[in-house]
């Protein structure tokens, strides 16, 4: 994988072609790209997942967000966070869902990948294909899409309004711990196009290894927390579809 990060759109920029991509979207997705950005957190080197189970899902606390800790009883071990051999035959720095499984991999060097259990879109919401990471967020505020909010209208209190005469929006789920989208958020483009498809964390750890959501891919927070520091904006995803074979 090269590297190199992919132009940085204007802010501007950005919230123009997010409403564009809201209006034109045949699908529904589980947020929109309309929160304000906050610059995304330093990468940090790739190392193996260091130490027990336990303390790797521990409680933390993030931004003064307090996180607690995951019953690792009530989740099977091969959904837990591990270095494992690559079968998935990308380049290094890629991210592969492996949405029959419920891993998302990121491949390293070596022939060797970091596995995470994830949660899924449940059928009729799923989203497939290439793309790449054009944005990262940390702590972001969930705006549901309005879609979405038809389905469900208590969720009416947190619709999206454009502000007039500006490009600014108000509205949204504030960030914490029982928000949607978790402690990050990777938003997903193709072809220089919002995809309105996710990945991000989850306080719903029980929802990994399952196919709930409405089609974006969750982890728990401590590993969306993991992988948010392992890649840069610009690096590929591949989400297979159920019965595509990894390699």
């Amino acid at each position: 994988m090269s590297e190199s990060l992919l132009p940085r759109p204007s802010r501007r920029r950005f919230l123009s072609a997010a409403g564009a991509a809201v209006a034109s979207a045949a699908l529904v997705a589980c947020t929109t790209a309309r929160p304000p950005r906050r610059e995304p957190l330093p990468v940090r080197p790739a190392e193996p997942p260091a130490g027990s189970y336990a303390a790797m899902y521990g409680p933390m606390v993030d931004d003064g967000h307090a996180i607690p800790g995951i019953p690792l009883n009530q989740i099977e071990e091969r959904y837990l966070r591990q270095m494992v051999p690559d079968p998935t035959g990308e380049q290094p720095g890629t991210i592969v869902v492996d949405t029959g499984n419920h891993y998302l991999y990121l491949v390293r060097e070596g022939g060797m990948a970091m596995r995470y259990g994830v949660g899924l879109g449940r059928e009729g919401f799923e989203w497939a294909g290439r793309g790449e990471i054009q944005w990262k967020q940390p702590w972001p505020r969930w705006f549901p899409p309005d879609e979405m909010i038809d389905r469900q209208p208590e969720l009416e209190k947190y619709r999206a309004r454009q502000i007039p005469g500006t490009n600014d929006w108000e509205g949204g789920m504030e960030a914490g711990i029982t928000n949607p989208l978790g402690a990050r958020a990777l938003y997903i483009f193709q072809d220089g196009k919002d995809t309105l498809y996710r990945i991000h964390g989850s306080p719903e750890w029980w929802s990994i290894g399952k196919s709930v959501s409405s089609g974006c891919v969750r982890l728990m927070n401590q590993d969306i927390i993991d992988l948010y520091d392992r890649v840069p904006e610009g690096s590929p995803v591949l989400v297979r579809s159920a019965g595509s074979p990894l390699a």
